[in-house]
């Protein structure tokens, strides 16, 4: 190998260190897991950083396709924020009638906050829930039939959310990867924070019942003085939401007449 070649080899090293962390052992690709109660088991995957760099994490399940577009959570599974030092497996229940059968239509979703600062997102396998009796929306069946074999999304690695990639800090800019703005606020750490694009208002409102969009942030009542705030900057994702207007061309209506005008003139100061 030429020194040309073994320099551009050098180059892409680094990058190899910020693959998955989490790997998923349980369930397994293209298996068929019965509704009630499920099990979920990782491991280490070998990759950058490992698993004892990270401290919570959020489990869901989830159904659709491989984008954030085109794939629902469908209930979150074990405690509302995990702690890894707990173990590398977790079990919960997933309601019968939470959704429909979707053959491979399946994944695990979890969120995990490195100690370091930053998030970072890993996908299990694909897989068939078998013997459910709810619904699951068309527009998430059709991306789910569409994904060819039982790979689930792919990583979103933001744990090198620090200074060098803060504009406040002098960086070149913070730039957010694909699904950053998804991860709960709560569970974010580092310099540079992400939100989801604002909500637009509906034309009426039809639901009966509601439900919050998104889980509350743990927090801890203060009973000292705690230091300054170390987040710098807090980024929103663009909204995708525009209007447009048009000139009124319709001619302005006349001035009332007769004893309406004289009525009218009455009321003048």
């Amino acid at each position: 190998m030429r020194l040309q070649e073994l320099l551009f080899a050098a180059t892409l090293a680094p990058a190899a260190l910020v693959l998955a962390d989490v790997k998923f052992t349980s369930p397994a690709a293209g298996a068929n897991v019965a509704p009630g109660s499920i099990a979920v088991a990782w491991e280490d995957s070998g990759d950058s950083p490992s698993i004892d760099d990270l401290s919570s994490y959020t489990l869901q399940l989830m159904v659709g396709g491989n984008s954030d577009d085109d794939s629902m959570p469908v209930i979150s599974i074990g405690d509302a924020q995990g702690d890894f030092s707990t173990g590398s497996k977790v079990t919960g229940t997933v309601p019968v009638t939470q959704a429909g059968s979707v053959k491979n239509g399946y994944f695990l979703k979890i969120i995990s906050t490195a100690k370091e600062g930053g998030t970072v997102i890993n996908y299990s396998k694909r897989f068939s829930l078998t013997g459910m009796t709810g619904t699951t929306p068309q527009k998430y069946v059709t991306a789910a039939a569409a994904v060819s074999g039982t790979d689930g999304p792919e990583t979103v690695n933001q744990v090198a959310n620090n200074a060098q990639a803060n504009p406040a800090a002098g960086g070149a800019g913070a730039v957010a990867a694909a699904g950053a703005y998804t991860v709960p606020y709560g569970l974010q750490s580092g310099l540079t924070k992400y939100a989801p694009m604002q909500v637009v208002p509906p034309t009426k409102i039809t639901l009966q019942s509601f439900k919050p969009l998104y889980p509350t942030s743990k927090y801890s009542v203060a009973t000292t003085w705690v230091p300054k705030p170390t987040i710098l900057t807090t980024l929103t994702e663009s909204q995708t939401f525009s209007v447009s207007s048009i000139e009124n061309t319709a001619a302005a209506q006349s001035q009332p007449t007769g004893d309406m005008a004289k009525f009218l003139a009455r009321w003048k100061d």
